[in-house]
């Protein structure tokens, strides 16, 4: 990572708050607000940091207390909420939200409209399609539910096709493929690609055509 020097960019249109470093090359549209202080934080108490040649599209929001790499890139009215750790060449689509405490490796894909809820880890190389939804609590309002929250965890190269819902705690396989509208309430195995609701597998990732050099390199050992 490569930082620049304490962002002080004089646009009316933009807010970037006191303690936000941001890389050189950094494109910012309107209405962006950088450094948004959470809740019993006061304004520039928490660092941010965003690395070299982010791209960060109109309407966005990011809260302080983050440390991202270098070319982020968001969508439109992009919603990152505090103290995430964010790798380099990640990208995150028009209205998507990344709630706090969250970890994306480098390479991440989200496309537009997912919801990623806090304790999540998205580990690099990993794919979330548009509009799915993440989930941390397993009993909603329940006794201690705010002490056992738990998102998902996607191992590097794991893909998330549109609409799925992935529930608290799930472990998502290297490599493996979860259908488009899946309901995942299991863990999926490295490779295996699951559909339905509930999910269940239905074949090796390698037999779909598509992916059969992956296919050939996972049989190998390389990946």
């Amino acid at each position: 990572m490569a930082f620049g020097r304490v962002a002080s960019m004089d646009r009316p249109d933009i807010q970037i708050y006191a303690n936000v470093i941001l890389g050189e090359g950094a494109i910012i549209g309107q209405w962006v607000i950088v450094g948004e202080p959470p809740s019993g934080a006061a304004p520039g108490e928490l660092r941010t940091v965003i690395g070299a040649n982010a791209i960060i599209r109109s309407h966005s929001v990011i809260y302080a207390g983050n440390l991202i790499g270098q070319n982020l890139q968001t969508g439109h009215g992009v919603l990152v909420r505090e103290r995430n750790e964010i790798g380099d060449d990640v990208s995150i689509g028009t209205h998507s939200i990344i709630e706090r405490h969250v970890k994306l490796g480098d390479g991440v894909r989200i496309h537009s409209n997912v919801f990623i809820p806090e304790y999540s880890t998205i580990e690099a190389g990993a794919w979330v399609g548009p509009s799915a939804v993440f989930t941390n609590a397993v009993y909603p309002l329940g006794r201690d539910a705010k002490k056992t929250l738990k998102g998902p965890h996607l191992l590097p190269g794991a893909k998330i096709g549109a609409n799925a819902t992935v529930l608290p705690g799930v472990v998502i396989g290297r490599n493996a493929l979860v259908g488009a509208g899946a309901v995942v309430v299991h863990d999926v195995p490295d490779g295996k690609v699951v559909t339905g609701n509930p999910a269940r597998i239905i074949k090796d990732v390698a037999e779909i055509d598509a992916y059969e050099v992956l296919g050939q390199l996972e049989r190998r050992g390389e990946v």
